[in-house]
C-alpha cells in the first residue's frame, strides 16, 4: 500500500495525468461509408464513452480505405493457404471547427484461406473484426491524447507551443 501511494504521489508531483481517468470525451465521429465503415464507427463511438451529436466540442472525420488482400502463403499447386488483410485510414480531429490533428493509421490480421467457401468467409470477417479493432484503438489513442493535449491549453498551428509561448522561452 505505501509503495502505490509513493508511486502515486511520485507522477502526480511531475504533471502525469492518465489519459483514461473516466473524463468525458466529447468526440463526435462522422459517418464513415461502407459496412467496415460503421463497424469502425460504432467501435470508435464505444471507445469514446458513446455517441456524441454534431454540437460536440470535437469532430472526427474518418475516410477508411477498402481493405487490400495480398497472399502470404502458397501451396506447390498455387493455390494460397495464408492471407493478410490490410486496412488503413486517414482521419482529421476538429476542435469547434478547427482542426487540430490529422493522421493516417493502418492495421492488418493474417488469416487461414481454406478451399470451403463457408469457412474461408468466416476467417475473412473474423479477420476484418479484429483489424478493426486495432485500427479504431490506433485512432482513438492519438485522437485522445489530441483532446487532451488541446483541452490543456491552445496550441499554436503554426508553431506546436501551447498557451502562445514562443521558441525562446
Amino acid at each position: 500500500m505505501k509503495k502505490i501511494l509513493v508511486l502515486t504521489l511520485l507522477l502526480s508531483a511531475c504533471g502525469f495525468r492518465p489519459m483514461y481517468t473516466g473524463q468525458d470525451t466529447d468526440i463526435y465521429v462522422k459517418p464513415i461509408s461502407g459496412i467496415n465503415g460503421i463497424d469502425l464507427r460504432n467501435t470508435l463511438n464505444a471507445r469514446f464513452g458513446g455517441v456524441h451529436d454534431k454540437t460536440a466540442t470535437y469532430t472526427l472525420d474518418v475516410n477508411l480505405h477498402d481493405p487490400y488482400t495480398r497472399y502470404k502463403a502458397l501451396e506447390s499447386t498455387g493455390d494460397a493457404t495464408w492471407q493478410e488483410i490490410v486496412l488503413t485510414a486517414n482521419y482529421v480531429l476538429y476542435a469547434d471547427g478547427d482542426e487540430i490533428a490529422r493522421g493516417t493509421e493502418s492495421a492488418s490480421e493474417s488469416y487461414t484461406f481454406v478451399r470451403y467457401l463457408v469457412a474461408a468467409n468466416a476467417s475473412y470477417n473474423n479477420a476484418i473484426q479484429n483489424t478493426i479493432k486495432v485500427l479504431a484503438d490506433k485512432i482513438g489513442t492519438r485522437v485522445i491524447a489530441e483532446t487532451y493535449r488541446h483541452s490543456d491549453g491552445e496550441i499554436d498551428n503554426d508553431t506546436g507551443n501551447a498557451n502562445g509561448a514562443t521558441d525562446t522561452e
